[in-house]
């Protein structure tokens, strides 16, 4: 029977270094994040197939590949002369990614990216973290040349999933849709439609396949509020949360900051209990972990602890 396992994540580039990390935190599966491959608008096929096979020749597995860079789509989440021309191109990435033998895919919709107030906000022992406070954003000013509105964004979601979806079920590649981080209506004038269980709902269902799920940020639902463990039982049991970013929070929207993994708002050996109860066998990894005291500019230290943390839950979870 498949079980729940780790991954090691969040990388950009396959250095000797990062594949021993892995092996030696006894991680089998690799999932890196927005890969520092050459190409102006797709990915190629022998890019995304080097990347597979360095990852076997150390004896490991590249399960998924999340983000491709904003200026692959970005006409596509705005309905912007030359999307036709980007869903071309991100049909070759899929296809690619394919005949590669790289099964998944993470996406968001979030045109003007991740924000966070700070990066340095104090966190267990004087770690740093990063924090929102909506009341600092509030009056920012547009990040693109107008205000864009839910029923827009939603509109150019349905064209770029419609378009992509058979894509993804004819190469054999899943599709796997993040939450809007941090989840609040509007961020610079561009509306976020990927913030509430309700979003995600709607989603899975004009998105309805066996090759679209969820990539569920734990971080980002514990940033909504209550509510983490119905999602997880909701989708999960609908067989549609393809793997999970487990990171917490202190706090919710509209203010929270990062932490360590087990200091947040949710218990997490409950949340994989009830990943385990939904019948999930994806993989877990860690996320956005705190900077430690004389830790490597990526984060080995704080990257050990959450695995080392996750993966004795994991272990106990199974016994059960």
């Amino acid at each position: 029977m498949d079980k729940m396992r780790l991954a090691v994540g969040q990388i950009r580039e396959l250095t000797d270094e990062m594949l021993s990390f892995a092996r030696q935190l006894g991680v089998t599966d690799i999932q890196m994040n927005t890969p520092n491959l050459p190409g102006e608008t797709h990915w190629s096929f022998m890019d995304l197939l080097r990347l597979r096979t360095r990852c076997e020749d150390a004896g490991l597995r590249l399960i998924a590949l999340e983000n491709v860079p904003v200026s692959f789509y970005d006409k596509i989440m705005l309905g912007l002369p030359g999307r036709d021309a980007q869903i071309e191109a991100m049909a070759t990435t899929i296809r690619n990614m394919g005949k590669a033998g790289i099964p998944i895919l993470g996406y968001h919709w979030l045109p003007n990216g991740v924000w966070r107030t700070s990066g340095t906000t104090l966190g267990r022992g004087g770690a740093l973290v990063t924090s929102f406070d909506m009341s600092l954003v509030e009056n920012a000013p547009l990040t693109h040349d107008r205000v864009y509105t839910h029923e827009e964004m939603w509109a150019n979601w349905e064209v770029y999933i419609k378009a992509l979806l058979p894509v993804a079920e004819e190469a054999g590649v899943t599709l796997a849709l993040h939450p809007d981080d941090p989840p609040v209506p509007s961020l610079g004038g561009v509306a976020r439609i990927f913030s509430s269980f309700e979003g995600f709902k709607r989603a899975m269902e004009v998105g309805d396949s066996p090759n679209h799920g969820l990539d569920f940020c734990h971080g980002c639902w514990s940033e909504m509020g209550p509510g983490v463990l119905d999602a997880i039982r909701y989708f999960g049991s609908r067989g549609k949360i393809i793997y999970v970013h487990l990171r917490d929070v202190q706090g919710a929207v509209p203010r929270f900051q990062e932490c360590f993994v087990g200091e947040g708002n949710m218990d997490l050996f409950e949340v994989v209990k009830t990943l385990k109860e939904v019948g999930f066998t994806g993989f877990l990894l860690p996320d956005h972990v705190p900077h430690i005291a004389g830790d490597s500019g990526w984060g080995h230290r704080a990257w050990a602890h959450a695995i080392g943390y996750i993966q004795a839950m994991v272990e106990v979870v199974d016994k059960l």
